[in-house]
């Protein structure tokens, strides 16, 4: 049992690819100390991704490189390298890498039993030890055997290839070229490797696309799946499928949605940080603008926003926000916004997905806004579509980034919900609603919430308008056939105005009628006080007129 647990501890050594994204599927790198080869076809990077694994071998872990090519001469290679920011003269000059053109012609190679690779080898040996290389580059291994017929001595020399680059310890890279049925053109130097990986070009109703597979890796797990990667001007960025495991932190935290009506709508006021939103409606229903809302929000707390528009030029949605009184180009100024502005049919859906996973490396924002996603649709077949934007949700729900998604709605009778909107709505964990109400000869919008997940919710639908001031929701006006909207609210609420007119009228009017009564009845109860008194008076007199007679008939009989 000791012995079990002491082998499921072993770690594998691994070199660090340097690659972007890379190192998450293979969980580390290439094997230590062992050859890893990449195979594919004209164009699809194999070179390129090389060159970069010796370059950021030297740059970020400090471990010399040699480059050996049997096709390019290095003027060239140099050349073709310095867009994407390397520089392989000043690398030269700091003995930190060497790069070295090896020509081989058919013409001198003899297969009379004598062909070997030990010139190679002394070669490729001393340029090693010069430098006291760690990584090795041999760029493409189809050159080097191009003019050798004889199947015995090629499998022979690949295998003393193979076993020499793994007495030298470095870790190797070897190139070459997609088979008709195998994954070479020699089929033998996928099995000596001990890491496989295939890079794949391929062009989709007019989208192109590059894709890496890892087809073997030798003790060691990783990821299986055709991962997109993307070659800029940063060199190539490899984006993993998705996160198996929901283990992602959350948040309690509350942000507002930026319009003050809507935060009413939710009972602690606006959406948790790190969740996700999707605002869906027919077109004109303010689905841009409510985004802009939140984004300006967020921007206003000095966080940071990436917007991602597909239907509209940044300086276009600046405008537009500015006729509601949302300056987002002062946040565009100082930093806070940046809008990210490209047709979906400029790149793929996996181009789309690594572009937005650059940038988020690269400015670190706390919220994204997409819109819409329903534009993707165009570039993808629904599978796809789904596929993406389910590594989307995943990818920020990993970087706890608040996301905000548009979709637009088709104005259809049927009740299927669209395919974007039915791709993340299951997904997201507050969706919202906007929609057109039609009244007699008018238009009018309105706004409900679908669903919010951990949060109470309300559950009308409340009209709102838009004008220079910005969004203002309205309260609601029920009439005898339900919720009132526009013409028929405004309406409503003029005869609901003259109603209570009509009746503090009639209230003031009898308040005045009772005021005087009252006053009658004050005269008449003043008027009843004095003939009271007045007989009580005459009372008095005659009293005292009587004593003083008894008095006096008194005094007469004495």
């Amino acid at each position: 049992m000791k012995e079990q647990s002491k082998s499921h501890s072993f770690i594998f050594p691994k070199t660090p690819t340097g690659v972007d994204g890379l190192d998450e599927i293979t969980e580390g790198g290439f094997p230590q100390g062992r050859p890893t080869l990449i195979c594919g076809g004209a164009g699809c990077g194999k070179t390129l991704l090389s060159m970069q694994f010796l370059i950021k071998g030297i740059t970020d872990y400090n471990e010399p490189g040699v480059f050996m090519s049997f096709e390019e001469p290095s003027d060239d290679l140099t050349l073709n390298v310095k867009s994407l920011g390397f520089d392989l003269e000043q690398l030269k000059a700091d003995k930190k890498l060497i790069v070295d053109h090896v020509r081989v012609e058919r013409s001198e190679i003899e297969e009379a039993g004598e062909y070997d690779l030990d010139g190679l080898f002394i070669r490729l040996g001393y340029a090693i030890d010069s430098i006291k290389a760690k990584r090795v580059v041999l760029d493409t291994v189809e050159s080097l055997f191009s003019g050798l017929d004889n199947q015995a001595i090629l499998r022979a020399e690949l295998r003393r290839l193979f076993h020499w680059l793994k007495t030298k310890g470095v870790t190797a890279i070897i190139t070459g070229e997609r088979g008709d049925a195998t994954l070479t053109r020699q089929g033998l130097e996928e099995y000596v490797s001990d890491c496989v990986i295939v890079l794949d070009h391929r062009v989709i109703e007019q989208v192109s696309t590059r894709r890496l597979r890892i087809v073997k890796y030798r003790g060691s797990t990783h990821g299986t799946n055709e991962y997109p990667f993307l070659i800029d001007a940063d060199g190539i960025s490899v984006l993993p499928i998705t996160s198996l495991k929901l283990d992602n932190e959350v948040s309690s935290d509350i942000i507002p949605t930026g319009i003050p009506g809507l935060n009413d709508m939710f009972e602690r006021g606006g959406f948790y940080r790190g969740g996700n939103i999707l605002v869906s409606g027919t077109a004109g229903t303010a689905k841009t603008t409510i985004a802009s809302y939140f984004a300006y929000q967020q921007c206003e707390k000095n966080e940071k926003v990436v917007y991602f528009a597909f239907e509209e030029s940044p300086q276009q949605l600046v405008r537009n926000m500015k006729s509601i009184g949302l300056d987002l180009e002062k946040h565009v100024k100082n930093g806070n916004l940046h809008i990210h502005s490209s047709r979906p049919s400029l790149n793929g859906l996996e181009l789309h997905l690594l572009t937005c996973r650059k940038l988020i490396k690269e400015i670190q924002p706390t919220t994204i806004i997409i819109d819409p996603i329903s534009n993707l649709i165009t570039v993808g077949s629904p599978h796809e579509v789904r596929s993406m934007l389910v590594r989307l949700i995943d990818m920020l729900k990993g970087e706890n980034i608040t996301a905000m998604f548009t979709s637009l709605n088709k104005q259809t009778d049927s009740i299927r919900p669209d395919l974007a909107e039915e791709s993340v709505s299951s997904l997201v964990d507050t969706w919202i609603t906007v929609r057109d109400m039609e009244g007699i000869g008018e238009r009018n919008r309105g706004i409900f919430i679908v669903k919010s997940r951990g949060m109470g919710h309300s559950n009308q639908v409340r009209e709102f308008i838009i004008s220079t001031k910005g969004i203002e929701l309205l309260d609601i006006e029920l009439g005898p056939l339900g919720i009132l909207t526009g013409t028929a609210r405004k309406s409503h609420m003029f005869t609901k105005t003259m109603s209570d007119i009509k009746l503090q009228n009639e209230i003031n009017r009898k308040d005045r009628e009772i005021e005087r009564k009252r006053k009658v009845l004050e005269a008449n109860i003043e008027a009843l006080k004095n003939e009271f008194e007045s007989a009580e008076e005459e009372l008095s007199i005659l009293k005292a007129t009587e004593e003083l007679q008894e008095k006096l008939t008194s005094k007469k009989n004495k």
